[in-house]
């Protein structure tokens, strides 16, 4: 067989030779890096000898020592002549591996940062690698660094402990947290050991999608395919990239891929606070010509609208929809109980939908998934602040009405505290809090705002009645019909004698978003706002979504301030940001003159200095709802 090794070794030479010329033409380092030139002995904490072990040849990228400078390129292909000595001990060597003995040796080599350096064996790693083989066996030594605040070495730490649990090289995170993420998406415990077994399904499931991977998505993209994977496994399974043919993996990374660059970015979520101007007054007219067919869209719900307020809402909003515009839009409400919501999503778009409103949360995996496999429906769902590109979010800002009934509590309250009762640490809700805070210290700047949630255990409104409130914020908002006679879901007053009285009632109009919405669709605005960015729709009360109903019990005085400053945010001219703001800790967040963005403001975990009491973490909340918080909540990266 050493005709054919020998072949073997030119093509390998010519490999080298071409790895060798593209770097230096591109000013790279042409050889395989040198561990001793990398690190400061200074910085080593101590070695740890592994053992033998498989590990994954792409993560070998240099030698121990510089004693094959000239030998080999970067890509460990040989770079002397044929007729060499190095050339005749490889050729060697690959007659060895295609004889029935093979390259049984491993080969010794050091650790550092994930990546591994050739101490004994180069030239057999060099003839395994010219044959493309995805791991060679190694005695590894760990050099283990010196812990640091470096990201770097904090995140090696991590790997050092995920390590530990799996015995797997292969998967390798920059960021901190990734490697827990990862044995979560598993459904591993954190403290889970892999088996042998787990750990061999898991590296033949990840070979391959590095494999479909690097074939599908360009290099440009600059996409480790270790984050892929997390971006992977928060929408399909492990089992799915077994069964999948290679063109249905293909086209379900091809359709995650904006996902994983936003979500590895960190940047990616654009923010819209206002409908598109495209779509203005032009819905009869191109439903008959751009959208020849009556537009279908299917709402989904968690719950019946008979037990749910929030639910309700919304289907006043598609009754709004499907009576205003009967001949040209037909919708369909479908029930999507907890464990189902793809089951009923997928029902709907395979019945020809074109537009699914999924109005839960819990529903984004669901419309995650069903948006890589259905690219001809547009999924929308009613969540903020979520950076996946293939389902576009909806919500209200409802922090204007907030500073509203602020501004009314303020003026009702006189010299006692005022309360504030919240639903969930999640994205939006301190911008509520504090808004309402600072409507209430317009009025009377000596208002203090005492906080409870009802994510705790207990009656927040029985907790804050003892604490002498006499005004209280509660923590839903109503819908346009029921506003009326749910005033307990919006701003009150507390009377021994008369027990609660209503003051406002914040309450939304689902049925003018959704309208909007569809006609953005036909207009072509949809498409317009189409790019590497998620789309997040945050309209306030300027759109017509949110408004706020006001009781006749009012005086006269405190109606007018409230019908002022509903006009003053409905022109723009009154920002309930647009002020010097301090928080608790006395530290300036917004200074006079200035104002917040919308992603400054969705992502507040911070309170006024006015707000008596905290944002609870998660270990605090009530564990129905810690499903909600990992989704929408300020710290769901740390759940």
């Amino acid at each position: 067989m050493i005709a054919e090794a020998t072949e073997q070794y030119i093509a390998a030479l010519r490999s080298g030779r071409k790895y060798y010329r593209d770097a230096v033409a591109s000013g790279k380092y042409p050889y395989p890096l040198v561990l001793e030139e990398l690190i400061d002995p200074s910085f080593v904490s101590g070695y740890a000898d592994l053992g033998v072990l498989e590990i994954p040849a792409d993560a070998v990228i240099g030698t121990r020592y510089d004693s094959r400078k000239g030998a080999l390129a970067g890509n460990f292909m040989p770079l002397m002549d044929a007729d060499t000595e190095f050339a005749s001990k490889w050729i060697s060597l690959c007659d060895a591996h295609l004889g029935d003995e093979g390259i049984r040796d491993p080969i010794k080599c050091f650790e550092y940062l994930g990546k591994f350096y050739i101490q004994e064996g180069n030239k057999r790693f060099s003839v395994l690698k010219s044959y493309q083989a995805p791991g060679v066996a190694a005695h590894v030594t760990r050099v283990i660094p010196k812990y640091s605040e470096d990201p770097v070495i904090q995140s090696y730490y991590e790997f050092m402990h995920f390590y530990s649990l799996s015995g797997y090289y292969g998967i390798t995170f920059e960021k901190g947290g990734e490697y827990k993420k990862l044995q979560e998406a598993l459904g591993f415990a954190s403290d889970h050991v892999w088996s042998e077994d787990e750990r061999k399904s898991f590296n033949a499931a990840f070979s391959r999608f590095k494999d479909v991977f690097s074939k599908t998505v360009s290099p440009e993209k600059h996409i480790n395919p270790s984050d892929a994977l997390l971006v992977w496994l928060q929408v399909f399974s492990l089992q799915d990239i077994k069964e999948l043919t290679a063109a249905e993996l293909a086209g379900r990374i091809k359709t995650l891929t904006p996902d994983m660059v936003s979500q590895i970015e960190r940047n990616g979520i654009q923010v819209y606070t206002r409908p598109e101007e495209k779509e203005q007054n032009v819905f009869s007219k191109v439903l008959t010509t751009i959208w020849p067919q009556p537009l279908k869209a299917a709402f989904i719900y968690p719950w019946r609208p008979e037990q749910s307020s929030w639910v309700q809402g919304h289907e006043e909003g598609r009754r709004y929809i499907e009576e205003k515009y009967s001949d040209q839009v037909i919708t369909k409400a479908y029930l999507a109980p907890s464990g189902k919501e793809f089951e009923v999503i997928k029902e709907v778009a395979e019945a020809g939908y074109d537009v699914v409103f999924a109005t839960a949360s819990s529903m984004i995996t669901a419309c995650r998934k069903a948006a890589a496999i259905y690219k001809n429906v547009k999924f929308l769902n009613c969540a903020v602040f979520q950076p996946y590109t293939g389902v576009r979010m909806y919500n209200g800002r409802t922090y204007e009405c907030k500073f509203v009934t602020g501004a009314i509590a303020g003026a009702m309250s006189k010299d006692s505290p005022i309360g504030y009762v919240a639903n969930n640490p999640i994205f939006g809700t301190p911008a509520s809090i504090n808004a309402f805070a600072l409507g209430a210290a317009m009025v009377n700047p000596s208002a203090r705002i005492i906080l409870d949630w009802t994510c705790l255990p207990g009656d927040p409104v029985e907790r804050l009645k003892c604490a002498g409130v006499s005004v209280v914020s509660n923590r839903r908002i109503a819908s346009a019909e029921t506003a009326s006679s749910s005033f307990d879901l919006g701003l009150f007053s507390i009377s021994g004698e008369k027990g609660l009285t209503p003051l406002a009632a914040p309450f939304w109009n689902w049925g003018v978003m959704y309208e909007r919405i569809l006609q953005s669709i036909m207009s072509g605005a949809w498409n317009s706002l189409s790019g590497s960015k998620a789309v997040n729709y945050w309209w306030g009360m300027a759109s017509g979504v949110l408004d706020i109903k006001l009781s006749d019990v009012l005086p006269e005085g405190v109606r007018f301030l409230a019908e002022i400053l509903k006009d003053g945010i409905r022109s723009g001219r009154i920002d309930p940001f647009m002020r010097k703001i301090c928080d608790q800790e006395g530290r300036l967040r917004c200074g006079e003159g200035t104002s917040l963005s919308p992603e400054e403001i969705l992502s507040m975990d911070w309170l006024c200095d006015n707000v008596e009491g905290r944002i609870p973490g998660p270990e605090e909340i009530l564990p129905d709802r810690l499903e909600t918080v990992k989704i929408l909540g300020l710290k769901r990266d740390e759940l």
